[in-house]
């Protein structure tokens, strides 16, 4: 982030502390007043805060802790089930909407737990404000974009533990810990998804607080400017309210828009990474030349095994997710294919053989915000079983490529 700090002399700040229960501030930024309500997304009191403060009139914007995407989702509850599920395979976009459905399987479960849905107070303030004529101002990161963010900034060999841990902490228990609701008291959906991790992870903590905060602060700063708001009230977590009030005080943002298109950026892949999968192949590929020159036997044998292990994985893996036959029979064809060539995935192949055999009905779309909510859900909603198997049948398949490797290369050292 050191790069989008720069050495500067911090613009005039004033802050007026207020009393009232949730915590809020008022800063004056070149001219202009924002006021910062930071909420608890589990709280009535929140939502009735909201509603208060937008009926003063005081006010002439109101911003939300929301991307356009989570935006859409409250404003059109319907729009899962208007998904194109060919398309999200196709595009390979599965992974990330089975980690956002599992994401809203958490917001429903905190609803059932507490009974207040959370999220209450963006909603009143989304609806306050529209019938107050007044605009409603986006000023958070692109979920996705966040997502794909820890992605790029979490070790690689950690990666699977992650989404393993962040789809087993949200799916697999049924009830929430007190632990939870408090941090979610104080945070987001976001980052109480990923608690287990982030306390002390500075590669989550950078991309999922830290820079959302630094977003934010830019979100604000160049609507205000670009529209000459007099006063914006702006609804965030409780969790982002500190760092946002410090950025704003330091004057730690030159240029919003500079800083919004490097945030909103996705960091490629170290050049050595990349390459990875090249080399592996390539590997795979020099092991089995090796093994016909030395004999025709062991050619052979390393081919079978190549089959039997990368195929047998990638099939056991849509098997547990109670694939259909044929598309078991796929992932066992396709996947010593695929994994021979980076730019494809066997997932790809048994999603889409699993669409066309099981074609997903309007009832699976509209259930899927109440399926997701537990793991029989996941498992009996046609919709989320082919995003499953389209994650199983992937991981198998590359468990197979590094079991099936390792094989090759014990034959050659053992011939």
């Amino acid at each position: 982030m050191s790069e989008l700090i720069q050495e500067q002399i911090p613009p005039p700040v004033k802050i007026k502390k207020e009393t009232e229960t949730e915590p809020i501030k008022t800063l004056e930024v070149d001219g202009h007043k924002i006021t910062i309500l930071g909420t608890a997304h589990i709280s009535q009191t929140s939502a009735d805060k909201v509603k208060e403060l937008i009926a003063t009139g005081e006010f002439d914007a109101v911003a939300v802790e929301l991307c356009p995407s989570r935006h859409k989702a409250i404003v059109n509850p319907d729009l899962l089930s208007k998904m194109d599920l060919f398309q999200v395979i196709k595009k390979g976009q599965a992974s990330m909407v089975a980690a956002s459905l599992a994401l809203g399987a958490f917001q429903q479960r905190m609803a059932e737990r507490l009974g207040v849905e959370p999220g209450a107070e963006m909603r009143t303030a989304i609806k306050d404000a529209t019938e107050a004529k007044l605009p409603i101002l986006l000023i958070d990161r692109e979920i996705g974009t966040t997502l794909k963010r820890i992605y790029h900034n979490v070790p690689w060999w950690r990666r699977i533990e992650l989404y393993s841990g962040l789809l087993a902490s949200i799916i697999t228990r049924e009830t929430v810990s007190a632990e939870e609701i408090e941090r979610l008291k104080e945070g987001d959906v976001l980052e109480s998804a990923f608690s287990q991790f982030a306390e002390n992870e500075k590669h989550l903590y950078q991309p999922l607080i830290s820079e959302r905060d630094e977003y934010m602060s830019a979100r604000l700063l160049k609507e205000c400017m670009e529209n000459n708001y007099e006063h914006t009230l702006a609804v965030v977590g409780a969790g982002h309210l500190k760092g946002i009030e410090q950025i704003m005080m330091n004057g730690r943002i030159n240029d919003p828009d500079v800083t919004i298109q490097q945030l909103d950026t996705i960091p490629e892949s170290t050049n050595w990474f990349k390459f990875l999968p090249w080399v592996i192949v390539a590997m795979v590929l020099t092991g089995f030349t090796i093994g016909f020159m030395r004999s025709h036997e062991i050619g052979m044998a390393m081919i079978i095994d190549w089959i039997l292990i990368n195929g047998g994985l990638a099939a056991l893996g849509a098997t547990i997710v109670l694939a259909h036959p044929l598309t078991i029979l796929t992932a066992f064809l396709a996947a010593p294919i695929t994994s021979l060539d980076p730019t494809t995935g066997v997932g790809m192949f048994t999603a889409l053989v699993e669409a066309y055999l099981r074609k997903p009905t309007v009832g699976d779309f509209s259930r899927l915000r109440s399926d997701t909510a537990s793991l029989k859900g996941w498992w009996h909603n046609r919709v989320t079983r082919i995003l499953l198997i389209f994650l199983f049948s992937s991981l198998g398949s590359i468990i197979g490529t590094y079991i099936a490797g390792y094989k090759i290369v014990e034959l050659i050292i053992g011939s």
